[in-house]
């Protein structure tokens, strides 16, 4: 009979059933970012008239608020920086998914309008900083200590970091100079503040040193270099800056010690870059160093879209 036979065909199913749903073991981990098991035994529910988008996603890379995690990168990958000044730079800055963030002095001559970063003050930092801190970003915020801060008692030393980081928000505070300053960013260290070092040109010094140039060229200046970052890395610095040093010296340094060297103006050869965020934007006034490599020309998109919205206001339509 039809019907007896249906019965039976399907009791024989589902008798089966509990057989050939089995998940079946999975030859692998699956990786981080992609669908989990149940989603792709999933994918045959799918009817075919839906498009499926089978390009392998982007990996993103991770990044991670600490020092521990830029010291890990050396060697992986490699490390960058940007600076930040305000909230709305510090914003785009963390969604280009750098490793961190420098509230340099360089606001000084950037955003103050400075010949150099001397006139800048600790409030201006703790102030720059702190805008910073508000825009929340996914990454480590490191402050400079500016100008003559690092030269006077280590109490005077001490308390200005402490503002950087309890007021300003920071995680780590950067300190130009080598072995002469690498006493008391040891006993920072020990006191729980990370620090970047700074070798090379140190802009703070612009006025001694008669204006800015390469460092390194000649043997003397690459063994005093050399031995600024060996003291610097004894001193518990997590990373180091190396400004505008000879490539070759920037290259060959960065193998001889244990923190990366974030370079910037000193090849390609170092653990990792930093640049000026306006510099590479083209939104700046004034000069701009010879080995910034320009992404955008923000000055010009500015002023044409301010220069239009005179015209329309003087041609009589108003602003909505």
């Amino acid at each position: 009979m039809p019907e007896q036979e249906k019965t039976e065909k399907t009791e024989q199913s589902k008798a089966e059933a509990p057989s050939d749903s089995k998940p079946k073991p999975a030859s692998a981990r699956p990786k981080r970012g992609r669908p989990s098991r149940a989603r792709q035994n999933n994918k045959a529910k799918v009817s075919d008239s839906i498009p499926v988008n089978k390009e392998k996603p982007k990996e993103i890379a991770l990044v991670e608020p600490s020092t521990s995690f830029i010291k890990n990168l050396k060697g992986n990958r490699p490390i960058i920086g940007l600076t930040a000044y305000d909230t709305i730079l510090g914003a785009a800055v963390s969604a280009a998914n750098v490793d961190f963030i420098l509230v340099g002095d360089s606001l000084g001559t950037t955003l103050l309008g400075y010949d150099t970063t001397i006139p800048v003050t600790m409030d201006d930092m703790v102030r720059h900083t702190s805008a910073v801190r508000r825009a929340n970003p996914q990454c480590l915020v490191v402050a400079d200590l500016p100008f003559g801060e690092a030269s006077l008692s280590f109490d005077r030393l001490l308390e200005s970091c402490r503002r950087l980081m309890q007021e300003g928000g920071a995680d780590a505070v950067k300190i130009e100079g080598g072995r002469d300053v690498a006493d008391d960013i040891e006993k920072l260290v020990a006191t729980g503040i990370p620090v970047l070092g700074h070798i090379g040109l140190l802009p703070q010094t612009v006025k001694a040193i008669g204006g800015y140039r390469k460092f390194g060229e000649i043997k003397e200046e690459a063994q005093s270099i050399y031995t600024d970052a060996i003291t610097l890395e004894e001193a518990g610095c997590f990373a180091i800056i190396a400004e505008m040093l000879d490539e070759k010296v920037a290259s060959e340094l960065s193998k001889q010690i244990l923190p990366p060297l974030i370079g910037i103006g000193s090849g390609d050869a170092c653990d990792g870059q930093i640049l000026v965020t306006t510099d590479l934007l083209g939104w700046s006034h004034g000069p701009v160093p010879k080995f910034v490599k320009s992404y955008a020309n923000l000055n010009k998109v500015v002023s044409d879209a301010l220069g239009k919205y005179v015209i329309d206001i003087r041609a009589g339509e108003r602003s909505r």
